[in-house]
């Protein structure tokens, strides 16, 4: 008897060595990105949550341009983002600039927002309510300044200072301030209205006033004083250094107001932002309109003035101005050719000329670099018969000139 036995082949298939490594690589790819994905919904709030401009929320202000260190609190989560491009504020978030931070902040009914360093302001409401605004902020520290445009009469723009509450009217630009010895609050109106209440006491503040907010009432309003004109050195001025490597700086400034001075405060800094540790030169209680500070090493430099009124109102600084010591390597004497003159109506003069591409070329305030083919071209505005021109390079190499107005020729030099 045959017995029958049931078979199984089996085909066995050639797998290349390529297609296992492919395998292997499809596989290691679909993990990463697994855990990519895994790892984007983890940190999800932490990446996205400084949302940009274009996907603001309803009624949120905007800051629309910064610099330096500015952060954000976040109200509803209690998160702080350090502000690295444009962004959103909502009701109940807070503002910090640090030393070297300023930012513009948009409002919902148009303001302007400018917050100084070392502030803190908090957005209180943000809100359109029938055809109107409700714009509130608070300043806990530092400075700010709002302008505000044309508002329709069911809106408000509110900044709160200490005790005091500031209803800014349209067309208005004004300045408040909460000072660092925790002394009390300023308010500055250069244009338009503030109605400010304090203690159920309700005061209107008019263009160039300013007042004092201090336990819990106003102080009388008095002429806001402006802050000093700056006038030497003058702006991106070069200084040479002496033999010895330093050099001696004689600053000197204008007061613009008829308000008595009683003394002016001098800061000079390497930081444009006059950071604590960058401070050179701090004098406080200067009696006059100029100072010479002596050995001062080559570098870039930017100084500031703000003055001191008998009343006791202290002026916003004045915008900061830079100056260069350089190096005295050289002691050429710069030259300037192809000169060209032309009066362009009353007092209005053109200059032109050729000298080291370059260099700066000053007369009369006004001040250019050369091209790189050398020429210059300067308009100044003197109504004397004559205009001193000075050109400086970054070596200290220098060079002076008297030109005739009338004549449009050198009369001497020096």
């Amino acid at each position: 008897m045959n017995k029958r036995y049931r078979k199984f082949y089996v085909d066995w298939w050639n797998i290349r060595r390529s297609t296992i490594y492919g395998a292997i690589a499809i596989i290691v790819l679909l993990g990463g990105l697994a855990y990519g994905g895994w790892w984007l919904w983890r940190n999800s709030d932490r990446l996205f949550s400084n949302t940009p401009i274009n996907e603001t929320p309803k009624d949120a202000a905007q800051i629309v341009s910064f610099e330096g260190d500015v952060r954000v609190i976040r109200a509803a989560t209690r998160e702080t983002l350090l502000v690295t491009r444009p962004t959103y504020v909502s009701a109940g978030d807070t503002i910090q600039t640090q030393a070297d931070g300023r930012a513009q902040v948009k409002m919902i009914d148009g303001s302007m927002l400018s917050i100084r360093p070392n502030s803190t302001v908090v957005i209180r409401d943000s809100a359109s309510i029938f055809g109107g605004t409700d714009v509130r902020v608070s300043l806990d520290d530092g400075q700010i300044n709002v302008k505000t445009e044309e508002q329709p009469e069911n809106s408000q723009n509110v900044v709160e200072v200490l005790d005091s509450e500031n209803r800014l009217k349209s067309q208005t630009d004004a300045s408040f301030k909460i000072s660092p010895e925790g002394a009390g609050g300023e308010i500055r109106i250069s244009r338009g209205s503030v109605e400010s209440s304090v203690g159920g006491t309700k005061t209107v503040l008019q263009g160039d006033e300013f007042a004092t907010v201090n336990n819990g009432k106003i102080s009388a309003k008095e002429k806001l004083i402006n802050p000093p004109k700056l006038a030497a050195p003058s702006s991106s001025e070069q200084i040479p250094a002496s033999n010895r490597g330093n050099a001696d700086v004689s600053f000197r400034w204008e007061n613009t107001d008829s308000v008595p001075i009683s003394r002016y405060h001098l800061q000079v800094s390497t930081s444009p932002f006059f950071v604590v540790d960058a401070l050179v030169v701090e004098r406080d209680s200067l009696p006059g309109q100029g100072f010479t500070y002596g050995n001062i090493a080559p570098g870039v430099y930017y100084w500031r003035v703000r003055a001191r009124a008998n009343s006791g109102q202290t002026s916003d600084w004045s915008e900061p101005s830079r100056f260069t010591v350089v190096k005295r390597v050289g002691s050429q004497t710069l030259e300037i050719s192809d000169w060209q003159f032309e009066n362009v109506g009353g007092n209005i003069f053109l200059i032109t000329g050729k000298t080291q591409p370059g260099a700066m070329v000053r007369s009369a305030g006004r001040e250019t670099f050369a091209s790189a083919d050398g020429t210059f071209r300067l308009q100044i505005s003197s109504p004397s018969r004559e205009a001193g021109i000075e050109i400086s390079d970054e070596k200290g190499n220098r060079g002076g000139f008297v030109l005739s107005l009338r004549t449009g020729r050198v009369s001497r030099r020096y």
